[in-house]
């Protein structure tokens, strides 16, 4: 096939995605009559779409990029743990997932609607009332801080992969993608957000399946993609775990602990807490926790294999010897060589590279909404303009957007940056900073405003401390700062929470109320399923 006429499908193939999801970002732009619409819908979202969007933001263009890359890049380049640390990453997460949408998210959607709670810096400002604001303001903070190399991050993805697969400038190609992602974010707010985030969902996983059938294929079979796992770099550290001998070379009981602890994160995430206080029927997120936990599970094992295959076919191909190779592309050369073969294959590989896309956009959109609400409701409004009208408060928030993705972009300059390493962190980040003090919000009575303060300095200080100063060290400290980083600030949330005078009357009473309240829920779920039952049985009887 003429490369001319396989970049042409492969670009319109693109461009008609990119259109489609601007189109949504315009039809949802009449629905946002007011900041409560743009940055929660109006918690009017239903079960799949809070499953999907979730999901989706939360994987980002680490799924596609980001974990295959792991588990590839260290089978060449000397390392050893790679496929390890690619594995049971993939474990701590998919366990981490299925506890978030089982024990936070129908308390903190009741916790929040009662509260009125909008962003998740209000949510912690109205639980422990904060009357002057602090909690809102370093919580606000924090969010800008970690969410715009986050950002970044889905950036500096969107220009690797039209550089690799295109031939555009790397800069020229993350400029224009965010200016796509931008148009539908300030458009269609959190309900454009949401739904592209379902449809991006559908693409990512057709991506990730069409890439394992031709990766088979190009492998020589699955009995070759088998015989390549047992000679990749780190897979023999991962089957040394289960004897717990690790030793140099290998990935041991600490590295394992300490890769699990990706987990902790998900307690802390904005951008998916704000799906959980977004859904319209509390009652709907057991469905949409099945649904979540499913697609998790099974595109992260995707991803790895891709890995696997990964290796095989830059083996075979001769990529692994060319200079400037970039394992985080691995899918990206595969779709260059899918849409090689013909016209419909360019036209695959296109919607393969609009996966991938997907997946970068799925996150950042809403990064950006959840830094942008956390300037302009938190800082703009509570702090500087409080009477702002209807109308300027929407301005304000379609402006932040702009300003941080301008921000985001000057952090992704660099086309070296490791899109793994930058999730990493900012992961770090908000899991240690905000997921002890949202688990201790929900389920601990006596947590007061001082705890929440120290919890959240503490565990976001140890984050950059253990990073940036233990880590290196190595050896024993060579840990995930989110593990040591979450374990400090839950003990300084609950030592200075007994340390300082216990919540007002008031706080305690919302507490027990939203207490009373999930058990009601509870009971009347538990009411219906007997009724259904007891009809069912009736039926049985009379035929």
């Amino acid at each position: 096939m003429a490369p001319s006429l396989k970049y042409t499908m492969l670009g319109l193939s693109i461009l008609a995605y990119m259109a489609y999801i601007v189109w949504i970002g315009i039809k949802f732009s009449r629905k946002n009559k007011s900041t409560d619409d743009f940055y929660l819908g109006g918690r009017k979202l239903g079960p799949y779409v809070t499953a999907m969007s979730a999901e989706a933001s939360d994987m980002s263009s680490w799924l596609l990029m980001g974990l295959p890359g792991l588990a590839l890049a260290t089978s060449f380049v000397g390392a050893t743990t790679g496929f390890a640390e690619a594995v049971w990453t993939a474990i701590g997460l998919a366990i981490g997932t299925y506890l978030n949408w089982l024990i936070v998210a129908k308390r903190i959607r009741h916790y929040s609607a009662r509260t009125k709670s909008n962003t998740i810096p209000d949510f912690f400002s109205d639980r422990f009332g904060d009357k002057a604001g602090f909690l809102t303001a370093i919580a606000a903070v924090v969010i800008v801080v970690f969410f715009v190399p986050y950002t970044a991050s889905g950036f500096s993805a969107v220009g690797k992969l039209f550089e690799s697969i295109l031939g555009v400038p790397y800069h020229a190609a993350m400029i224009v993608g965010a200016i796509i992602l931008v148009a539908y974010t300030i458009l269609g707010g959190f309900l454009a957000a949401s739904t592209t985030d379902l449809i991006q969902s559908i693409v990512m996983t057709f991506a990730l399946f069409v890439i394992i059938c031709f990766g088979v294929e190009s492998a020589g079979g699955l009995q070759n993609v088998s015989g390549n796992i047992s000679s990749m770099a780190g897979f023999g550290g991962f089957q040394k775990y289960f004897s717990l001998t690790g030793t140099d070379g290998s990935f041991g009981f600490l590295p394992i602990v300490s890769t699990l602890a990706w987990g902790l994160g998900y307690f802390g995430m904005p951008h998916i807490l704000l799906r959980f206080m977004a859904i319209e029927d509390s009652n709907k997120l057991k469905v949409a926790r099945r649904v979540a936990t499913v697609w998790v599970v099974i595109s992260m094992a995707i991803a790895i294999l891709i890995g696997v295959i990964g290796f095989s076919f830059a083996s075979t191909s001769g990529l692994l010897t060319t200079e400037g190779f970039d394992p985080e592309r691995i899918i990206v050369y595969m779709a260059d060589a899918i849409g090689s073969l013909d016209t419909f294959a360019a036209i695959i590989a296109g919607l393969i590279i609009a996966g991938i896309l997907a997946s970068i956009m799925s996150t950042a959109d809403s990064q950006l909404l959840a830094a942008s609400s956390s300037v302009s409701e938190n800082i703009v409004k509570r702090f500087a303009w409080k009477n702002m009208s209807n109308k300027a408060q929407m301005w304000v928030a379609r402006g932040t957007v702009v300003v941080i993705a301008i921000i985001a972009v000057f952090f992704a300059w660099n086309p070296d940056s490791s899109v793994f390493r930058i999730v990493s962190f900012a992961w770090a980040g908000f899991g240690a900073t905000f997921g002890p003090l949202v688990l201790c919000a929900l389920f601990w009575k006596r947590t007061n405003k001082w705890g929440a303060l120290a919890g959240m300095l503490s565990g976001g200080t140890v984050v950059f401390i253990w990073k940036y100063v233990i880590r290196p060290l190595g050896g024993f400290w060579d840990i995930y700062e989110l593990l040591p980083a979450f374990l400090v600030s839950l003990l300084f949330i609950i030592a200075i929470s007994l340390a300082t005078p216990a919540p007002e009357k008031e706080i305690t009473d919302t507490f027990d109320a939203v207490k009373a309240e999930l058990k009601g829920y509870t009971d009347l779920s538990n009411e219906v399923a007997d009724n259904a039952g007891e009809e069912s049985e009736t039926v049985n009887k009379e035929a």
